[in-house]
């Protein structure tokens, strides 16, 4: 339920839709507290001095303030009527991302706090409110330039600089209600059970009442596949199990990413349906064989790229969901299957398009801002915050069938010593919590650098090298078991020692090529554009280091994949595929045909 004018007016939650909902993007009334002291100051009791238009953080020009600047806090408020069809419901009201700690009130009263500022939360209004009557809410999001807190990219320096970007605070995405009855229906997890043809469903629900069940009816084009139905006032989280008869089975892969229609209802104890949600399923499995990562029982090379999710005009917050489909669109024609979807949990309509487009993609977390300095044995101290924050977006993700691994940290560079860190305890926390969230698919401890756990599913590196005769003989050694590993400057171990896991290089390339500024720069001259290593000087030699590099990983029958960096340019990183305003600057038939030579890892399976 939308308006022409609000911005980013499309549902923000397409695995679990409702068809009651009112979208709050637009303009909101807007004040920076440069001091934190905005609430000793009655920024609570009054109108605030500015507008900003929601979802777009104050930083992006889309947000119409564009004020780059640290921003300790910021503050929102507007008003907003439930509409009077809502009574007899309770309303919920969703922020999809507010960037970091965030506290809200409406009609005056705190409803919610949170921490974190990639994953969504939600304030039950409860008596609050009642539908017809006009409410007012109110919003605070922190955001301290100093301690330890997950930013991914967004710079700690005043300007953007190296592979940092410009900061993101406030309200990043969608701000929606929704009303819901008294007892409703919570977010499912669904999973695919590609052996037993079939899906699980786990349906929280509010709350247990006598006589209540649930239902779940599967369907595709032609109609009903299949249904069952269970008891819903026994267990906390009742269990669904949907056998899909022979003849409508149908794999989710990237060549056919086929998606059934599953609907959820919630039963009266007369039959009435008290709450239903529509969502989809994928029938598909991951799996690991040796140093192979199989989809569906067979490997499949994977040929991610490297996505940050930045956008010129928006900065975190695509401009619209076009934008979205694009980046997928752009990335599949270059010749990639997926994407590592890097130091940002994304918008989940990404990730509904992923579903529906065939593409591959890894779930990770923003996890960049632990660094404390110090000691190179006790520089990197992530707190128990990042272990909640990753739990919600793995709950958040849990049930796309795009998702195939989990990624929580990246590049946590430590040396590895004699004592145990509270990186290695928070590194440890995050793989073990995934792993008991989420059986059904790898996980790697940390992508590149400070693998501190030893059973990770998944093992790999990052390396830059970009001569391709160097960087095979960089990574020559995983036939033996001896694969190129991240070390410390001095040789020194960031690690855990190799054991034979699934291996690929998850970071390379980055191959610096900025055209208009070939004739005009220095190779060492970094200031207006950066990249890895020396820049190209032609779009020729671009293209010859391109296929030589990913040509020595697709020949390895060892190596599961890669993932090269990146996309788009982003600010001064000028090592994309694609400009930053998502425009060609490469002949993409090329890369496209130095990606799409065979994989040795798929071959070998094949014989």
């Amino acid at each position: 339920m939308h308006t022409p004018s609000v911005p980013r007016p499309e549902y923000p939650r397409p695995q679990f839709v409702r068809r009651d909902w009112l979208n709050l993007n637009g303009t909101w009334q807007f004040e920076t507290d440069q001091g934190d002291s905005g609430l000793e100051r009655g920024l609570l009791d009054r109108d605030l001095a500015g507008e900003i238009l929601v979802p777009f953080a104050p930083e992006s020009e889309l947000s119409g303030v564009g004020d780059t600047d640290f921003l300790e806090a910021v503050w929102y408020r507007r008003r907003f009527t439930p509409p009077a069809a809502w009574a007899g419901r309770r309303v919920l009201l969703h922020f999809g991302a507010v960037d970091h700690d965030t506290t809200v009130w409406v009609d005056g009263t705190e409803v919610v706090r949170h921490r974190g500022g990639f994953t969504p939360f939600t304030a039950d209004l409860g008596e609050l409110v009642t539908p017809g009557r006009e409410v007012e809410i109110t919003v605070r999001a922190r955001d301290p330039k100093s301690g330890p807190q997950a930013r991914g990219k967004q710079a700690i320096q005043y300007a953007n600089h190296d592979c940092n970007y410009t900061r993101t605070t406030g309200i990043w995405q969608t701000v929606w209600a929704e009303p819901v009855p008294e007892t409703h229906l919570r977010r499912p997890r669904i999973t695919p059970d590609l052996a037993g043809a079939a899906f699980a469903v786990e349906l929280p629900l509010s709350a247990v009442r006598p006589g209540h069940r649930v239902r779940a009816v599967v369907s595709d084009a032609t109609g009903e596949v299949c249904r069952a139905e269970v008891r819903a006032d026994l267990d906390l989280a009742p269990r669904i199990h949907l056998a899909l008869p022979e003849g409508r089975r149908r794999e989710w892969s990237p060549e056919d990413p086929f998606l059934y229609d599953l609907r959820l209802e919630l039963l009266g104890h007369q039959g009435e349906v008290v709450d239903k949600v529509d969502s989809y399923a994928g029938l598909r499995a991951v799996a690991v064989r040796g140093k192979a990562v199989l989809l569906n029982g067979r490997p499949r090379f994977q040929r991610l790229v490297l996505d940050q999710g930045w956008y010129p005009d928006g900065l975190m917050t695509a401009p619209s969901d076009e934008a979205l489909v694009r980046d997928i669109e752009l990335a599949m024609k270059a010749g990639f299957n997926g994407a590592r979807l890097h130091q940002k949990v994304f918008e989940e309509r990404f990730l509904y398009h992923a579903d529906r487009l065939g593409y591959l993609v890894w779930g990770e977390f923003g996890d960049w801002g632990c660094e404390v300095g110090g000691s190179s044995g006790d520089n990197q101290r992530p707190d128990a915050s990042f272990v909640a924050q990753w739990l919600e977006a793995v709950e958040r993700d849990y049930s796309h069938p795009s998702i195939v691994g989990w990624c929580p940290l990246n590049e946590t560079y430590q040396k590895l010593h004699d004592r145990i860190t509270q990186l290695d305890d928070v590194t440890r926390a995050m793989f073990l919590a995934t792993k008991a969230m989420d059986t059904s698919r790898p996980v790697v401890d940390a992508s590149g650098y400070s693998h501190r756990v030893l059973e990770t599913d998944i093992y790999d590196s990052h390396t830059y090298e970009q001569n391709p005769a160097a960087f095979r003989q960089l990574v020559s050694g995983l036939a033996q078991g001896e694969p190129f590993v991240n070390a410390y400057e001095n040789g020194a171990a960031y690690s855990q020692p190799y054991r034979g896991q699934p291996y690929f290089v998850s970071e390379f390339g980055g191959i610096w090529w900025d055209p208009e500024a070939a004739a005009e720069q220095s190779g060492s001259d970094r200031t207006l554009s950066w990249g890895y290593g020396d820049r190209v000087r032609t779009e020729d030699e671009f293209h010859e280091r391109f296929a030589g590099l990913t040509g020595v990983l697709l020949e390895d029958p060892d190596m599961f994949g890669y993932c090269y960096t990146q996309l788009t340019d982003v600010f001064q990183e000028q090592n994309g595929v694609y400009r930053f305003d998502r425009g060609t600057k490469l002949d993409i038939a090329r890369i496209r045909e130095a990606q799409l030579r065979p994989a040795a890892v798929e071959g070998a399976d094949a014989g």
